[in-house]
Order: C-alpha cells, then structure tokens, then sequence
C-alpha cells in the first residue's frame, strides 16, 4: 500500500511529541474505507486512500483546529483524495461489462483487467463491529449499489453518499464541502434522480 513507510515514520514523530495519539485515528479507519470504497468502487484504491488520509492528517495536526472536530476533518481529507482520484481516471468497467454474458465472443484474451473492475470488499475492512450497525451498513455496500454510484459525477457521488449513507446533515455537508446547504440539497436532488434512472435502466431492457 502506497505511503506505509512515510506514515509510520510521521505517527512515531508526532505520538512522540504528545499529540493525538495513533488510535484516535485508526478508530476511523473502517469507516473511512468503507465511505472511498463507496466514492471509488475498488477496495484497494480505498485502501490506499485512507493510507493517504491518515498520513495527510498527521502532518497536518500541527495546524489542526477542533472547530468541528476530528471525524469531519478525516471525512474532508479524504472526499478531497477520493475527488482527485477519480478525475485521473475514467469511470470504472462492471464485471458485465467484460464480454457478452452466454456468448462466444467472452474469449479469455478479451478480458479487461481487474483494475478496471467494480470490486467486492470483505465486510471485515468497511463494515462497523456492532451488529445492527453492520445490519443496516449492509446494503450500501452491495456490488449492485457500488456500480451504481459510479455513474454519478464525483461531487454528487459524495453529496448522496454522506447525506442518504451516513445520515449527515446538509449543514454538515456543506462545510466538508466548503459550500451552501441549499446547494447540497440541490445537488442530492440531481444525485438521487440520477441514481434512479440508472436503478431503472436494467428494467426497460
């Protein structure tokens, strides 16, 4: 994973100058993963973004002000690396997408690489401990609401995910986003209409 090496040596710095501790963080490691696999659909690009968030947060903590307080500034570092991140790349390829379903067309030669694939993620990664939490978490991590999510624009892909996923306020939202509630809002109407036509493309075939 990308930025190990470079986070370990900044934790041992910054534990041993008396600041937040390492585990003030890695609390919200599952849930960070579990909010870029969501934003990203491939868990090693999660995996590798919240690495970068981690990292990104200790060399920041000099400077960090608890103004709302640490989770939302997690969430913030991490929409931003998750929002770079998918403007360097084009929109993520279904397993589907490979070859024709039942045909002869599906040579071996003609698969695309895994890279390009929406992947399924352990629940052990991004699913929370408790078990009606997991419950409920359950399907919005579903492969089929994954693919989904990728065929929205990267800031209503965020704007649904932390509003209708995680139950965040539009205020909250807002300041992640450094922008107005009612623009979140507007934004979450655009998302969920999106999403609904692509929930029903599938039917009209």
């Amino acid at each position: 994973m990308s930025g190990g090496r470079g986070y370990g040596a900044v934790v041992g710095a910054v534990a041993a100058a008396g600041a937040i501790g390492p585990e003030q963080l890695e609390h919200y490691r599952r849930e960070l993963t579990g909010y870029c696999y969501r934003m990203l659909g491939s868990i090693h690009e999660a995996e590798d973004a919240v690495q970068d968030t981690m990292l990104r947060a200790w060399r920041a903590l000099a400077t960090f002000e608890d103004r709302t307080g640490l989770r939302p500034w997690l969430y913030r570092i991490a929409t931003n690396i998750c929002l770079d991140m998918l403007k360097h790349r084009s929109r993520r390829a279904l397993p589907m997408d490979v070859a024709p379903v039942a045909t002869s067309e599906a040579r071996r030669g003609d698969a695309r690489p895994e890279s390009t694939w929406i992947q399924p993620a352990p629940d052990s990664l991004i699913l929370p401990d408790d078990p009606a939490e997991r419950a409920v978490s359950r399907e919005s991590v579903r492969l089929a609401f994954i693919a989904a999510l990728q065929h929205l624009a990267p800031r209503q892909r965020a704007v649904l995910i932390l509003r209708d996923v995680l139950r965040w306020r539009a205020e909250e939202v807002a300041v992640l986003l450094e922008t107005s509630a009612d623009a979140v809002n507007s934004t979450l109407r655009r998302a969920r209409v999106a999403l609904s036509t692509v929930d029903a493309a599938p039917a009209a075939t």
